[in-house]
């Protein structure tokens, strides 16, 4: 499946902004079961300056560099990639999540593959014995780590409630597992924690995700939306496989891939600081549009 993907950000600003230095990780990753066909970054006003690099994570990071005075910075990210992926079996048999806990732990690599760096909490994804305990819940002795991912999972989609006006970005952890209520980027740190409570490598994925319209109804541009899901590392020689709690689902050809890291602050697609006064409103829109 090919699809071209359309990503646009819009600060709207209060007062004049004189400085303004960004990150951008809006380039989807060549890689995991996607060929990157092409991609540009469009930004209004120009930067003085641009540069790319990787970060630790392998993430491609775009560093912009601002000094026109500006109201209104907008930033246009228009790629083709092409996605083919099979997603395992619910009821696949892999190793018991008790040994996948042991090798991860005696891993000798410090990569960004490595499963070692996705095993203790992280910022947005704090180590919380009420979340260690309901991830518990899906791991019995002996229960092979697959199964127990997707039971996890699943409860996670049924036991909490979708609703975008009930948490914000930095909305803590506990909160929203006392609320069952948020996004998903919300459900991606719930299960992230649980499972690293157990001792068990979890990695945020952000991304993108094909959506469907209604039957007979034409799609709306600028109608889809980042998205964000969980990457599991399984054990040898399964590795590392994606499940998306919001919709129960173990990621196929309908996910993109962004960026990977121990949660969100590690994979915002846009974030940095800018010199100015008031209030700011923030816009984002895209589309994932198949190409026939």
């Amino acid at each position: 499946m090919i699809y071209d993907i359309r990503h646009v950000t819009t600060y709207s600003y209060g007062s004049s902004v004189s400085y303004a230095r960004c990150s951008l990780r809006l380039k989807p990753v060549n890689g995991d079961g996607q060929q990157l066909i092409s991609h540009a970054v469009e930004i209004k006003p120009r930067p003085i300056n641009r540069a790319s690099r990787l970060d630790f994570f392998g993430t491609d990071t775009e560093s912009v560099l601002i000094e026109t005075p500006h109201r209104l910075l907008r930033i246009d990210s228009r790629s083709r990639v092409a996605v083919n992926r099979e997603a395992r079996s619910r009821s696949a048999d892999s190793p018991a999540w008790e040994d996948v806990r042991e090798a991860a732990f005696a891993s000798p690599s410090l990569s960004a593959g490595s499963p070692i760096g996705y095993v203790f909490a992280s910022p947005l994804a704090p180590l919380e014995q009420p979340v260690t305990d309901y991830a518990a819940a899906s791991f019995p002795r002996g229960e092979g780590i697959l199964r127990g991912a997707v039971d996890l999972m699943h409860r996670i989609r049924t036991g909490f409630k979708y609703d975008p006006k009930a948490t914000e970005i930095h909305t803590p952890l506990k909160e929203v597992f006392e609320k069952r209520h948020g996004v998903c980027q919300d459900f991606a740190h719930v299960m992230i924690a649980g499972l690293r409570g157990l001792g068990l490598p979890a990695a945020y994925v952000s991304g993108y995700l094909r959506t469907y319209p209604p039957a007979g109804q034409p799609r709306l541009q600028g109608a889809d939306a980042t998205h964000a899901w969980v990457a599991v590392w399984c054990g040898e020689p399964i590795g590392w496989v994606g499940f998306d709690p919001t919709n129960d689902i173990l990621v196929e050809n309908d996910h993109i891939v962004l960026a990977q890291g121990r949660d969100f602050s590690d994979v915002s697609p846009v974030d940095g600081v800018i010199v100015g006064s008031r209030r700011q409103k923030l816009g984002v829109a895209v589309d994932v549009v198949p190409v026939e």
